[in-house]
C-alpha cells in the first residue's frame, strides 16, 4: 500500500521550485526589454525602494513597533 510513499514525498519540494520558477519567469520577461534602458532601471529601482518602504512603515505601523 506504501509503496514508494517516500519517493513520491521527495518529488514534492522539486514540484514547488519549478513551478515558483515558471510563474516568475513568466512575471518578468515582459519587464525584460525595459532593462535595456537606463531610465527605465532607474525608474523599476525607485519602484521597488518605495514599496519595500512602504511596506516596511506599514507594517511598523500595524504591529506598534514604533510610533507613527
Amino acid at each position: 500500500m506504501f509503496d514508494g510513499f517516500w519517493e513520491n514525498i521527495s518529488r514534492y519540494p522539486r514540484y514547488f521550485i519549478t513551478t515558483l520558477l515558471g510563474v516568475l519567469l513568466n512575471l518578468f520577461a515582459p519587464m525584460a526589454p525595459l532593462l535595456k534602458r537606463p531610465v527605465t532601471v532607474i525608474a523599476l529601482i525607485g519602484i521597488l525602494v518605495s514599496s519595500l518602504v512602504f511596506v516596511s512603515l506599514t507594517l511598523r505601523a500595524m504591529l506598534g513597533l514604533t510610533p507613527v
